[in-house]
């Protein structure tokens, strides 16, 4: 298994060699003469020469190049290679040379994305693992365990599958394909419309609110409750109910059901733990008995609630934090409506952006306030890049890694016709997301903090592969088109001056003057100089602050 370095030196030399492949194999048909093809710069390390071409691999592996004969313009000829130096081809001909390289690295990832979309792959089910009572699901009977067949009549195999399916559909009724116990039924469901946004692209999808993960039983527990006076805490995980194990919500609604009398039960409670200077927390098991208390909801029997909508923790100096909400407040409503899931937060938010709104809240001491917030931009920091969200910086409880519970699995066959399909829609995808990046650069509207330099890719790689070949192959394809995009940018030593340069050429049909074009190249170095100089200094201070 390739480590670290090996993994970063796999991936710019598979990289360069597409790159410049383009050039020489164009120049070729062009009938340009190669005289080198290089990867890596500096003294050669190895290589041959075969024919007219020499090939070889350099010492330094950031890069590399093709060249060819009579691409300076002070590079004289021999007589027998007059017609054949790159300077002296035709318009349309250097066009095609200088344009192949990027083109190459765009048409890359297609050829990676097909093999790591084709044949056989394990992916999340639809079976329904937990539904949102405040959502658009429950109210049209979707219950966990249900397996959605189809969505509007287009059916559907895994869950990101059927999340896609939502794009675009919302606020209408959608005949939804349920099974259920081996047997079919279609039931109709008006999704909510949701803004989601991956700080590039928003995306308007409909969400009905079901996942395929099931849920923990964690109580919320109010001031003075029944629960509260059995002893109960908020965010504690009902383990058994009269000895019954509670795997999971559903269970605590189907044994609470059948249960009558007082109940005993078995919660998890993380308890603090303080060890020196640092305080962390421990899991401990705490038994209480509960009389059963009226009602069909499995939390209210219990004399509690849901924990869903308690703040598990609030982001230093965010919008929640200066208004004074506090881990362990319960969120009350919304607007002046109730709120009944924190999804139903998430999904209204999606759609104010930062527009003002109207929250209540109620405090651990069973004090309420209201006020009027509006969402603001967020730092977050990510092990390789930092960016502003608009949040109101509250979280809910999350199951940590070991308490996520496991979910259906299936696999999907993807024929090769699919899996070509995939790849070709997915390339220009992210082809439109790095130029609207680069837009947003120029134009101030992102920082420049989000570029990296080699120090960032050698992390990514070696994460990447951590995380399997399919992840190392997508950041080889992401890479790629970057590579290619970047390439095309109209900047002297670039490709993509060379290609405006070559369409100055054909339609003034007098090439640009020498003078113009080496001042044009100084400036072209100077400008990469910094940007490179830029993505040192940020990969410098992500290592040193994280």
């Amino acid at each position: 298994m390739l480590q670290g370095p090996g993994l970063f030196i796999l991936l710019l030399g598979v990289l360069i060699t597409v790159h410049e492949l383009g050039h020489f194999l164009v120049a070729k048909a062009c009938g340009v003469k190669v005289l080198r093809f290089s990867i890596g710069f500096g003294p050669r390390l190895f290589g041959f020469t075969k024919g007219e071409t020499e090939y070889q691999v350099a010492i330094l592996p950031l890069g590399g190049y093709v060249k060819m004969a009579g691409d300076s313009p002070h590079e004289e000829l021999a007589p027998e290679d007059a017609n054949r130096g790159f300077l002296n081809a035709a318009p349309w001909k250097r066009a095609l040379i200088v344009a192949a390289g990027p083109f190459f690295n765009l048409v890359f990832p297609v050829l990676i994305y097909f093999f790591v979309f084709v044949g056989a792959h394990e992916a999340i089910s639809t079976k329904v693992g937990f539904v949102d009572p405040a959502m658009p699901a429950a109210t049209a009977g979707i219950r966990p365990g249900d397996r959605i067949i189809a969505v509007d009549g287009e059916k559907v195999r895994t869950f990101d599958e059927l999340r896609e399916t939502f794009v675009g559909r919302f606020e209408r009724p959608i005949p939804i394909t349920v099974e259920r116990d081996g047997k079919q039924s279609i039931v109709e469901v008006t999704p909510r419309k949701v803004t989601d946004s991956n700080g590039i692209d928003p995306v308007e999808r409909g969400q009905i609110g079901i996942q395929y993960a099931r849920k923990p039983a964690v109580l919320g527990v109010p001031p003075g409750s029944p629960a509260a006076q059995a002893g109960l805490k908020t965010f504690d995980r009902v383990l058994s109910i009269n000895g019954v194990s509670i795997p999971d919500e559903a269970a605590l609604h189907e044994q609470l059901a059948k249960q009558e009398g007082p109940l005993a039960v078995s919660v998890q409670r993380m308890q603090p733990v303080v060890a020196g200077a640092v305080t962390g927390s421990a899991p401990s098991v705490v038994q209480v008995t509960v009389p059963k208390q009226p009602g069909n909801d499995g939390f209210t029997a219990l004399g509690a609630e849901s924990s869903d909508l308690y703040v598990v923790s609030v982001n230093p100096g965010s919008v929640a934090d200066k208004a004074g909400i506090r881990a362990g407040d319960r969120l009350v409503s919304f607007n002046g409506q109730p709120l009944r899931s924190f999804t139903v937060l998430l999904a209204e938010l999606s759609n104010l952006k930062d527009q003002p709104f109207q929250l209540t809240w109620r405090s651990a001491d069973g004090q309420e306030q209201t006020q009027k917030l509006a969402q603001a931009p967020y730092n977050t920091r990510s092990e390789f890049s930092q960016e502003a969200r608009l949040e109101l910086g509250v979280d809910p409880w999350y199951p940590s890694s070991a308490e996520i519970l496991p979910v259906d699995m299936v696999t999907v066959e993807v024929s090769p016709g699919d899996a070509l399909l995939q790849a070709a829609t997915v390339v220009p995808r992210i082809v439109g997301q790095m130029v609207t990046v680069l837009g947003r650069i120029a134009t101030n509207q992102m920082s420049t903090k989000t570029l990296g330099g080699p120090v960032m890719m050698y992390q990514l790689a070696s994460k990447s592969a951590e995380q399997g070949w399919e992840s190392f192959f997508h950041l080889m394809a992401v890479i790629s088109i970057n590579l290619g995009v970047m390439n095309l940018l109209p900047i002297p030593i670039l490709d993509g001056f060379h290609l405006l340069s070559a369409f100055w050429e054909g339609i003034r049909r007098r090439p640009i003057p020498v003078r113009v074009r080496e001042v044009a190249n100084v400036v072209g170095l100077i400008l990469l100089a910094a940007l490179m100089v830029m993505a040192f200094y940020n990969d410098i201070n992500r290592l040193i602050f994280g």
